[in-house]
Formats: C-alpha cells, structure tokens, sequence
C-alpha cells in the first residue's frame, strides 16, 4: 500500500513539473511578443494620462507664498474678492473660457467682471490691466 501512494505521489508531481513546463513554454515562449507589446501599451497610457493631467491641472493661484495683496487699493478701487480672483487668472494667461471653468462661472459672467475691471483699473486690455495692478501691488 505504501509503495502505491508513493507511486501514484511520485507519478502526480511528475505530471505537474511538465503541466508548469508546457504553461510556462506557452506564456514566455510563445506569448513573449504579446506580453511585451501589452507592458508597453500600459506604460504608454499611464505616461500619456500623467502628461494631460499636469498640461491640463494648473494651480488656480501662483504667487510666491510671502506676498500678500495691498488690501487698501483693492478697497481704494472697489474690486470685489470675485474679481481679484479673475484678475489673478488673466495674469496667468487663461482665457475668459477657461477662467469660467476654473470659477464655475459663465463666460459671461467673466466678461463682465473683466469688463469691470479694466475700468476700475483705467486699462484698455488684459495686459494693461495686470501691469496696473501689478504695481499698485494688487498682483504678485
């Protein structure tokens, strides 16, 4: 009886040895251009996601972390928290688009209060008004 259960040990360890052989052979073997084409699938998507998330997540506010905003000339000239925040992004470059995006606002909306500050500020274009406001140290 103990020779059979040894035999029949011996005899199912056997098969598994070749059962992992003939899987391994088909995975690494056979399936190595597959294997390798989808690793670089997945790091090219997960390259590719990291990419458009930094391109398309910018910080809302950019300044160093010691300036704070003359709060008299913002007083002085009426500018609302609201419009101090649309004025920060028109200095970072945004588009009234994006600048509604980013507030959760209408374009419309950032129009007007674009509109309301180019007045308050005595400017004509977005440049001018950053300028302006930057050295009436509104902006850093």
């Amino acid at each position: 009886m103990r020779k059979t259960i040894i035999l029949y040990g011996i005899s199912m360890a056997a098969l598994l040895i070749v059962l992992r052989f003939a899987e391994y052979h088909f995975l690494v073997l056979n399936l190595a251009e597959d294997l390798y084409i989808g690793f670089i699938a997945v790091l090219f998507t997960l390259f590719g996601t990291w990419v458009g998330w930094k391109l398309t997540h910018r910080p809302l506010l950019k300044h160093s972390p010691e300036f704070h905003p003359d709060v008299s000339a913002l007083d002085t000239l009426g500018i609302s928290k609201r419009e101090h925040e649309v004025l920060e992004l028109i200095a970072q470059g945004l588009t009234n688009d994006e600048i509604a995006e980013k507030l959760f606002l209408s374009p419309h909306t950032v129009k007007s209060h674009s509109s309301s500050l180019f007045q308050k500020l005595n400017a004509r274009r977005r440049t001018e008004a950053v300028k302006r406001a930057k050295e009436l140290r509104i902006l850093g």
